[in-house]
């Protein structure tokens, strides 16, 4: 019997996590691995149990560290002081794959390698769903540069991870949200936020384990904070 278009999408998820958590990587490094499946905030198969938590837990120091070496010179005073950088940035703009979100604390602004790998990321995410019958989806991009003004008034409204070192403010850094997607394709058929989220997921790990990136898994703003590391 034909399965229907939401339980068809569950099976292929199912798949995904089996065949391609652990599988993408496995091609680029040639090494086998046993299968993994992200589903809701559990990383699991039989035997094992990992949360997002543990698999994506590069501290700020680290990713500050890299982010000062390989970023930005000095961190911007203020928007206008940003501006006066851009020969060393690149702008983000929505595009097929995210949508920039409505920055409020942030520029939409990166250096080169930084928005070279969030397009990388975005279009790993979409070959992913495409060659699996999937729906498209563009996930969110919630917070990029941040200048020394933003990261003060984000500390006066109690944003407790808004440090004054922060990594946002080198251009190597950026968010992408974890609960909110934006539907491309126009079917029936959908795909459960927590079902986006283990490709997402997938994508991640595939490139934090070819050393690309550094992510942190921000449970209370619900995204992963990433910072390039080339």
């Amino acid at each position: 019997m034909a399965l229907n278009g939401i339980s068809k999408i569950g099976v292929i998820v199912l798949l995904l996590g089996v065949a391609f958590f652990t599988g993408c990587a496995a091609c680029s490094n040639k090494e086998t691995r046993e299968p993994e499946i992200i589903e809701d905030s559990l990383v699991w198969y039989p035997g094992r149990t990992f949360s997002y938590k543990i698999k994506f837990n590069d501290l700020q120091s680290k990713q500050h560290e890299v982010a000062s070496r390989i970023g930005l010179a000095r961190p911007p005073k203020d928007r206008a002081d940003a501006a006066s950088m851009r020969k060393q940035l690149v702008e983000i703009k929505t595009n097929e794959n995210y949508i920039v979100d409505s920055l409020t604390h942030s520029v939409p602004y990166l250096i080169p390698s930084a928005k070279r790998e969030l397009d990388s990321i975005g279009a790993e995410w979409a070959d992913i769903l495409r060659r699996n019958g999937l729906p498209h989806y563009r996930f969110y991009v919630t917070s990029v540069l941040r200048t020394q003004e933003d990261i003060k008034y984000l500390q006066r409204s109690g944003n407790i991870n808004s440090v004054t070192q922060s990594c946002h403010c080198y251009g190597t850094t950026f968010d992408l949200a974890y609960m909110r997607y934006d539907k491309v394709t126009r079917s029936r058929e959908y795909m459960h936020e927590d079902n986006l989220k283990l490709v997402l997921g997938q994508v991640l790990l595939n490139h934090q384990r070819a050393n690309k990136i550094y992510v942190k898994y921000e449970a209370k703003q619900s995204c992963f904070h990433i910072t390039v590391r080339q």
